[in-house]
């Protein structure tokens, strides 16, 4: 096993593979794997050999793959990411669905762990705004991106309570 314990993006890709076939298979084997990713089974043997080199996963010749505890709470936090870029692209900057899958698969292996909690928090404060619907601050950014013109802004007035 490495000291380093940091994984490629293209590792993180396989653990998070393997954690969506348990999910939903109840087992991961190389076939599935290889189907799910799109790439051959030697590549896929090849990746988790490094993977379970590392302490990833536990994987035999020809039987099911494993997650280790350190492997499994991994491709966890790889995939919250995913799901909450995911969800900040489609939801936040209505980004065409198939495009945000694809953007948010490139970028959860980039982003820092505090800028994913500050989005994850700033997704929670838009999801709870009181109005159940998209924020007028946020409906102005959209008309704003499709028009390049602000709209005029709404400007709250706070009364001063009287001093006599």
């Amino acid at each position: 096993m490495r000291k380093d314990k940091r994984c490629s993006s293209d590792m993180e890709d396989y653990l998070e593979a393997i954690l969506v076939l348990k999910r939903e298979n109840k087992v991961a084997r190389v076939r599935d794997i290889s189907q799910l990713m799109n790439v051959k089974p030697p590549s896929v043997a090849s990746a988790l050999h490094t993977l379970s080199r590392d302490g990833f996963v536990i994987h035999e010749s020809y039987g099911y793959v494993e997650l280790t505890p350190e492997g499994e709470k991994l491709a966890k936090r790889i995939q919250s990411r995913h799901e909450m870029l995911n969800k900040f692209l489609r939801e936040i900057l209505c980004i065409n669905p198939k495009i945000a899958a694809e953007d948010a698969c490139r970028m959860e292996h980039a982003i820092s762990q505090e800028t994913s909690r500050k989005l994850t928090k700033f997704l929670e404060f838009v999801q709870t705004c009181p109005d159940h619907d998209r924020p007028d601050w946020l409906k102005s950014f959209d008309h704003y991106f499709k028009t390049g013109k602000r709209l005029k802004c709404k400007v709250r007035v706070l009364k001063q309570k009287d001093s006599t």
